[in-house]
């Protein structure tokens, strides 16, 4: 085909990686060529060879600078990798500039972690979100570098339907977003009905959020006796769990696992995920869980706090959770507030050290505001009684002649302010002992 367009064909993927770390104005962190590294692993790549670099800015055509990219493609050609990973963003330009260069697949950090994530989805929710990211992701990628399935020709007999492959591309892309957008409304709505539900009779939430990798899944199984995948790597589970646990003087309280964050999360995955997410934003309690060990555990708690802000969970209450300490030597204790609420605890799923005083934290952060009021119940509030009784919150009770009931009760101040708005709920004055309806 003399006088033919030059076609580019995107490399196909392999296991065997070149890792690429950039600082942009300061050389590249230590611990973040760390966390790349374990990214690339949880990926199931192989990582042959490391080059790093420092910029004062990206470059236009390469990211890295064509000095740099040329080191990139000779690492690649002397260790026989069949990818690039860069631990930064890249432009699709960039993306593509590099691949033409090295004839390798060129992957940036945020399709590395969507690719984790669609390997690590399992239920229905899970892979319609993660693939709604990959999309949506893809819709960004799409550049003029498949001329070879150009449609709009000219010439009598040539011309096609008027589209470019690359439209069709984004039209079908752009149709597929839609429907998968839609599912997920249908499944979130079906998560708030729950959660009405469960708001319904006011059951204390627990959400447990955190770095990737800091144990929160081992925490959770500890907690809950439950049995949630646990691995050394990042991202071992997506699909939120929830169990419902006791705990003294608190009574029933539901405990969910939500998905780790990682440092520059993608966009697409936040917005994707936002529903499985909720848990965290409609939770009574963040257990913020942290690697006591981690030496950039102040950096990572700042970036979860960041995706915290970013779904709308930025105000719930925090425990800090100090995880690992039988890796650190440090000895279980709980810290408070000048108010007396707890706001760290230091233990160890694996080990159980610190784990009674971190459920007796758990209790006093979830309700800070915990007050002991006489309840007088009429037959007809007999549910409400049970209620009490099933969320261990009645210090005594006294039946009185007609059958109805004086409880000695300690709730939240707010959870009492409702009970109290309850038929046949009322609260006894301490000094008359009468009755009155609130």
């Amino acid at each position: 085909m003399g006088g033919a367009l030059q076609l580019f064909e995107r490399p196909r993927g392999g296991e065997r990686a070149v890792l690429v770390g950039v600082g942009i104005g300061h050389p590249v962190d230590p611990n973040d060529t760390a966390e790349f590294k374990a990214l690339a692993a949880s990926a199931g790549t192989v990582g042959v060879g490391l080059v790093l670099a420092a910029r004062a800015r990206p470059d236009p055509k390469y990211f890295v600078g064509s000095g740099k990219a040329d080191e990139i493609r000779a690492c690649a050609e002397a260790h026989g990798a069949e990818l690039i990973l860069v631990d930064q963003t890249l432009s699709p330009s960039q993306e593509r500039n590099l691949e033409k260069l090295t004839n390798r697949r060129v992957l940036d950090r945020n399709g590395l972690i969507l690719d984790i994530f669609a390997q690590r989805a399992r239920s229905f929710e899970g892979k319609l979100q993660v693939e709604l990211a990959q999309l949506s992701h893809l819709s960004t990628r799409l550049v003029r570098g498949w001329t070879h399935l150009e449609r709009q020709k000219g010439g009598i007999g040539l011309r096609g339907p008027g589209e470019t492959q690359l439209e069709t591309d984004r039209r079908l892309i752009a149709k597929r977003i839609r429907t998968l957008r839609t599912r997920l409304e249908k499944l979130a709505q079906q998560r708030d009905t729950s959660r009405h539900v469960r708001r319904e009779v006011p059951v204390p939430t627990v959400a447990l959020v955190g770095y990737t990798n800091a144990g929160k899944s081992t925490l959770f199984n500890a907690l809950t006796g439950a049995d949630a995948f646990v691995a050394n790597q990042l991202f071992a589970t997506l699909d939120p769990t929830v169990r419902r646990i006791q705990l003294p003087q608190l009574g029933e309280v539901v405990l969910a696992d939500t998905v780790g964050f990682v440092r520059e999360l993608p966009h697409e995955l936040i917005a994707a995920f936002r529903s499985t997410l909720q848990e965290a934003r409609d939770a009574d309690l963040l257990l913020h869980v942290v690697d006591a060990g981690d030496p950039s555990r102040n950096e990572r708690i700042a970036q979860v706090r960041t995706v915290l802000q970013g779904i709308g969970a930025g105000d719930v209450r925090e425990l800090l959770v100090f995880n690992k300490i039988d890796l650190t030597g440090e000895l279980p204790h709980v810290s408070t507030a000048a108010d007396g609420i707890p706001v760290q605890a230091w233990g160890s799923a694996v080990s159980g050290a610190g784990l009674d005083d971190l459920r007796d934290a758990i209790v006093k952060a979830v309700r800070p505001h915990q007050i002991r009021r006489t309840l007088h119940l009429e037959l007809r509030a007999a549910a409400v009684r049970s209620s009490l009784y099933e969320r261990n919150a009645v210090r005594a009770e006294r039946q009185r002649e007609d059958g109805s009931w004086d409880l000695d009760v300690e709730l939240d101040a707010s959870e009492l302010a409702r009970l109290q708005g309850g038929a046949g709920v009322y609260l006894v004055q301490a000094t008359a002992g009468e009755k009155r309806v609130a």
